[in-house]
C-alpha cells in the first residue's frame, strides 16, 4: 500500500526557492508562493501551482519550505499581519532552508508547536545550480517524528544529508560554523590571488598550481575563476551574492560572542565583505571581495 505524497508549500521562490520547488515539482504536488510575479510566472511554467499569498499556498499543505532571507523575513512569513501559522493544520511541518542563526529558533519551534506544528530546522548549502539537482548539503535539527516528515523532501533535494541533533537550532548551529570557514576561505582565496597578481604571476597557471598542492580548497577551485572574471566590464556571474556573507558573517560574530569565543580570522574576513558591501558589491558575485583587497588588477 503506497502513501499519498505530500503536498509542499514553497515560500520564496529566489535564487534558491525556486530550483528548489523545480526540483520537488518533478516528483511531488508543489504550491509556491513569492512576491514577484516573474517568479510565480517562471514557477507556473514548471507545473507548480500557483498562489496568491503565503497563505494560500500554506493552508492545505502537509509541509512548507521556507526560501527567506533572515530571521526578520521568517517572523514576518510565521508570525506576522500575514503570516501562515494562524492556518497551519495540526500536524504539518515547517521546513527552514535558509540561515538564520541559532536566535530565536527555540521561540519559533515552541509558538508552532501550540498549534500541533513542528518545526525542521535545515539549513543547506550549495548554489541554484545544485538546488536543481537535488545536490544540495543539508543538516537538519528536528524532532525524529518531524524528521520521518520531511525525508521525502529533504531526500529529494540533498545528495548529503546529515541529522546533527533532535532539536531545532542544532542545525543553525553547524551552518554557523559551516559560514565561518567558508566567509574566511572566499576572503583567504580573494588575498591569494590579489598577491599572485601583484607579484606578476599568470592567474590561470597559479590557479591550477595551488588547486594541485596542499592549498586546495573548494572555495578557492570555486571562488577562484570567478574572482578574476569580477574584473570583466560584466564582472562573474552571481551564484551567491556579497551581501549573503555580510549576514552570515554577521551571524558567525554574534555566535562567538554569545559563546565568549574568540574570532579574530571570522572578524577580519567580516570586515572586508562589510567594505564591499559599502562599496557597491553587495549584489556582485561574493567572489567580488578581490575587489576589496584590489580594486583593478596589475597584470594583464
Amino acid at each position: 500500500m503506497t502513501s499519498t505524497p505530500p503536498t509542499v508549500a514553497v515560500l520564496g521562490l529566489g535564487a534558491m526557492g525556486l530550483p528548489m520547488a523545480q526540483r520537488l515539482a518533478q516528483t511531488l504536488p508543489v504550491r509556491g508562493f513569492d512576491i514577484a510575479e516573474a517568479r510565480l510566472d517562471l514557477a507556473e511554467q514548471s507545473g507548480i501551482v500557483r498562489c496568491a499569498s503565503g497563505r494560500d499556498a500554506a493552508v492545505s499543505a502537509d509541509a512548507v519550505l521556507l526560501a527567506v532571507r533572515d530571521a526578520a523575513q521568517l517572523n514576518d512569513v510565521l508570525f506576522g499581519e500575514q503570516g501562515i501559522a494562524q492556518v497551519l493544520r495540526s500536524g504539518s511541518i515547517v521546513v527552514l532552508t535558509s540561515t538564520v542563526g541559532v536566535d530565536g529558533i527555540a521561540d519559533i519551534a515552541a509558538r508552532l508547536a501550540e498549534a500541533g506544528v513542528e518545526l525542521v530546522d535545515a539549513p543547506l548549502s550549495g548554489g541554484p545550480a545544485r538546488a536543481g539537482a537535488g545536490d544540495l548539503l543539508i543538516v537538519v535539527g528536528a524532532s525524529p517524528a518531524a524528521r520521518v516528515k520531511a525525508q521525502p523532501i529533504l531526500e529529494r533535494l540533498a545528495s548529503t544529508l546529515t541529522v546533527v541533533g533532535d532539536r531545532p537550532g542544532d542545525g543553525q548551529a553547524l551552518k554557523t560554523v559551516n559560514q565561518l570557514l567558508c566567509g574566511v576561505h572566499i576572503a583567504a582565496a580573494a588575498e591569494a590571488l590579489a598577491l599572485a597578481d601583484a607579484l606578476g604571476l599568470d592567474a590561470a597557471r597559479t590557479l591550477e598550481a595551488l588547486g594541485a598542492g596542499a592549498a586546495a580548497s573548494f572555495m578557492l577551485a570555486n571562488r577562484g575563476p570567478r574572482a578574476l572574471q569580477a574584473y570583466d566590464e560584466d564582472g562573474a556571474e552571481v551564484l551567491s551574492r556579497l551581501d549573503i556573507f555580510v549576514k552570515d558573517m554577521g551571524i558567525v560574530g554574534k555566535a562567538a560572542r554569545a559563546a565568549h569565543l574568540a574570532t579574530p580570522i571570522a572578524a577580519a574576513a567580516e570586515q572586508l565583505y562589510l567594505l564591499g558591501e559599502a562599496q557597491g558589491l553587495g549584489a556582485e558575485d561574493d567572489s567580488a571581495v578581490i575587489r576589496v583587497v584590489a580594486p583593478r588588477r596589475r597584470t594583464a
